[in-house]
């Protein structure tokens, strides 16, 4: 019995391992004092998949762990600077490995670059100086910057105390900041300002611009467009009508952009609003 093209096709389909698209639920890049940097990647993989395909930051990696959301090792191999993750039925997906490769070092200055189409969090050294950002950092907490999406680098300097000694799991690097970070937070922002020499709220067409370079669909750029014309913030329920969808598409788009650190919902007692973070 001959099998028609139309099935031999089918049947390739079918045995063939589904590689899935994913979203990125969290990245956090912890930075040592010796300029290693541990990347930990949260994501949560589509429906019906049965693999991911992750691309890794740098071209080195060490101790690399792939764990399901109960701590449970998943079976994985690298592969051309990604990471084929065989997810099953994982709900989430977490990965974590050691790079040398995302720091460089200029005189006394250290800078993390990284581009991703998503943000992410820095958590610096316990003596880290924060001397210089490439972006409004999202937020600063603590010895932690997060950033929005991009080509982005966060550049900064160590104090005497542990300076010279490497990183590890349990250091004392990772107390809280004494000086360093906490006391620049504020101030990171006005450097940046200073730097760019940009006020503090970007003309409507840099912003349309600063869109253009991010991975976003045309109702995620209208959405955004939207909050910025309206002084960043207004109501899921206003959003949503004026961009023409559907309550549980809007929901979903909310969901998306504040996963990529573009937006902040914030719940209230009558109805949802959305805060713009880009």
């Amino acid at each position: 019995m001959r099998l028609t093209v139309a099935a031999l096709m089918l049947i390739t389909l079918i045995l063939l391992p589904r590689v899935s698209s994913y979203t990125v639920s969290s990245l956090v890049l912890t930075v040592y004092n010796d300029g290693y940097t541990k990347v930990e990647y949260e994501i949560l993989p589509s429906e019906y998949s049965s693999q991911v395909e992750l691309p890794l930051l740098g071209d080195h990696y060490e101790n690399v762990i792939v764990e399901d959301g109960n701590g449970n090792p998943l079976n994985f191999r690298l592969e051309n600077g990604s990471l084929l993750i065989y997810s099953g039925n994982a709900e989430v997906v977490k990965v974590s490995y050691y790079t040398p490769d995302l720091t460089v070092k200029q005189g006394m200055v250290w800078t993390l670059n990284i581009a991703t189409n998503d943000s992410f969090t820095v958590v610096l050294p316990a003596n880290a100086i924060v001397v210089d950002l490439s972006d409004i950092p999202l937020e600063i907490a603590g010895n932690s910057i997060t950033m929005p999406p991009g080509n982005q680098s966060v550049s900064y300097t160590l104090s005497g105390r542990g300076a010279g000694s490497e990183g590890g799991a349990g250091s004392s690097e990772y107390l809280p900041v004494l000086g360093g970070l906490a006391v620049v937070g504020g101030s990171a922002y006005a450097l940046w300002r200073k730097k760019k020499g940009q006020s503090s709220m970007p003309s409507r067409e840099e912003f349309q611009a600063r869109l253009g370079n991010l991975d976003l669909n045309e109702e995620e750029r209208r959405a955004l467009l939207y909050l910025f014309d309206r002084g960043g913030k207004a109501s899921q329920a206003e959003v949503r009508e004026a961009i023409g969808l559907p309550k549980t598409t809007a929901w979903r788009m909310f969901k998306r952009l504040e996963r990529k650190g573009l937006v902040k919902v914030l719940k209230g007692r009558k109805e949802n609003w959305v805060e713009l973070r880009l």
